[in-house]
C-alpha cells in the first residue's frame, strides 16, 4: 500500500508561464521571512515564521510553466514532538493545461499522516493553496499574511 502524501489541486485562468511566476514568487504568497533566492534553479531559500515553523530549501527541479520541486533540507516545527518531520521531504509543484484552464497540482512529498503535524500542516498548505497563491496567481497582488501559520 502506497503512503498518502499531502497532495491539493487547482484550476485557473492564467497561462502555466503566469503559474510558474507565481509559484516561484515565493514572498508573494508564503508569510514570514525569506532569505534567499526563489526563482532560480539550484537555489536555497530559508523560510521562517516566529519560533514555530523553520525550513531550508533547495530548488531541485525548474522546468518553466511545468514543474517545480523544492527538497527540504532542514527543518524545525516548534509546535511538535519531533522538529525535524519535514527533513529529506520535497515540495511539487506540477504545472500543466487541462480542459482550457491551468492545472496546478501541489504535492508535499514526505508529508504522510502518521506525523505528528500532518493535520495541521496539511490545514496550512490547502489555505496556502486555495487562497493566498491562489489569490497572487488570479490577481497579481501578494497578499502573504493572509495566511501566517503554515
Amino acid at each position: 500500500m502506497k503512503t498518502p502524501n499531502f497532495t491539493a489541486t487547482i484550476s485557473v485562468d492564467q497561462t502555466p508561464q503566469e503559474v510558474f511566476a507565481a509559484i516561484n514568487n515565493v514572498r508573494g504568497w508564503w508569510s514570514g521571512q525569506i532569505e534567499g533566492d526563489t526563482d532560480k534553479p539550484g537555489a536555497e531559500f530559508t523560510y521562517r515564521y516566529q519560533d514555530v515553523h523553520q525550513s531550508t530549501q533547495k530548488i531541485t527541479e525548474f522546468t518553466p510553466a511545468e514543474r517545480v520541486v523544492w527538497h527540504v533540507v532542514e527543518s524545525y516545527l516548534g509546535f511538535v514532538k519531533h522538529k525535524s518531520e519535514w527533513n529529506g521531504s520535497r515540495i511539487v509543484f506540477e504545472i500543466s493545461e487541462k480542459d482550457g484552464k491551468t492545472e496546478v497540482r501541489f504535492t508535499h512529498v514526505g508529508l504522510v499522516p502518521r506525523y505528528e503535524c500532518y493535520d495541521s500542516c496539511s490545514n496550512a498548505w490547502g489555505m496556502l493553496i486555495n487562497g493566498s497563491r491562489r489569490n497572487l496567481i488570479t490577481t497579481g497582488k501578494s497578499q502573504p499574511d493572509a495566511f501566517a501559520s503554515a
